[in-house]
């Protein structure tokens, strides 16, 4: 089993952020992360990258699951998380971790 680490906190802390039929981000991290644990209060659509905004079309996520990412590769400084609802609105939390 591959463990997950969270990043030190003072780079790379947890961030959050609020959505409904509109999306929400979360504060943006610098570059140097390769993966993030996700999660999400309410099922929703996830979007990860420079300037991105979640839409029905991005990644689903279930209700309450933490799911790890990649971050995608060459996605430089600053970089955030942002999410839509599928049904009903919630919270995205987010944490850089390394799989080592």
């Amino acid at each position: 089993m591959q463990l997950l680490n969270p990043l030190d906190d003072s780079l790379f802390p947890a961030k959050t952020a609020s959505y409904t039929g509109t999306a929400g981000s979360t504060g943006t991290w610098d570059a140097g992360v390769e993966a993030l644990l996700v999660w999400t209060t309410t099922a929703a659509y996830i979007a990860i990258g420079n300037g991105v905004t979640a839409t029905t079309s991005s990644t689903p996520i279930p209700a309450n699951v933490p799911v790890p990412f990649a971050v995608p590769k060459g996605t430089g400084g600053p970089w955030r998380v942002s999410a839509i609802q599928v049904a009903s609105g919630g919270n995205v939390y987010a944490k850089p971790i390394s799989g080592t």
